[in-house]
């Protein structure tokens, strides 16, 4: 006899997929940011420390992500408003670093940004190939899409600010795409935050 219900077995087995691929995307994360963050500090590129602030967000976006997995809806709620917190926090960083270039302006090392967004774009990529089955199952993963998806456009917008750099030899193409990701940035913060709020509101 079986040890559960069809019904309970198909959940254990969701969240046990969840489990694995959450996991995966952490690590990927984890270690992206720790390679992105020294490259963007050598590069002196305020793009590319977004790309690398962007992946330590991913990395604890995702560990909440695991402990919500076999929570109820109300705490997957809560973890998302949460993870829609750290979106926003991410978002001020950058436009203190942005503040700090337009007063310390610097031009940065096109080849290093050029290099390194590639990677993550690689990476990211892999990212959202394993959380795309995910991606509407609940609020949980849904919002772990979202900050997956936005990895996606920061990695090219890294990569064409490589290219604006080296044509103009100055470092606004850097700082006018840390804006744009800025926009990106707030705009998903919102967006999470306000499906965490009517999912906390639907589960009460």
């Amino acid at each position: 006899m079986s040890g559960c219900c069809n019904n309970d077995c198909s959940i254990d087995a969701l969240r046990e997929r969840q489990r694995g691929t959450l996991l995966s995307v952490l690590v990927i994360n984890a270690v992206m940011f720790a390679v992105m963050v020294a490259a963007a500090l050598y590069a002196d590129s305020t793009a590319l420390l977004a790309d690398s602030l962007d992946n330590l967000g991913d990395a604890l976006t995702y560990g909440l992500s695991l402990y919500a997995v076999s929570r109820g809806a109300a705490v997957k709620a809560r973890v998302a408003l949460f993870k829609g917190g750290l979106i926003l926090l991410a978002g001020c960083l950058l436009s203190a670093q942005i503040v700090y270039k337009l007063f310390v302006p610097s031009v940065p090392l096109f080849e290093v940004m050029g290099a390194f967004s590639l990677l993550g774009l690689a990476a990211n990529s892999l990212c959202l190939f394993l959380l795309w089955r995910h991606r509407h199952e609940d609020v949980n993963m849904s919002s772990v899409w979202e900050c997956s998806r936005n990895d996606i456009a920061v990695n090219i917008s890294v990569f064409i600010a490589a290219g604006a750099v080296w044509l103009t030899g100055s470092g606004w193409p850097d700082i006018l795409v840390a804006l744009g990701l800025v926009w990106l940035l707030m705009r998903s913060a919102l967006r999470v935050i306000s499906s965490a709020l009517a999912a906390l509101r639907a589960a009460s």
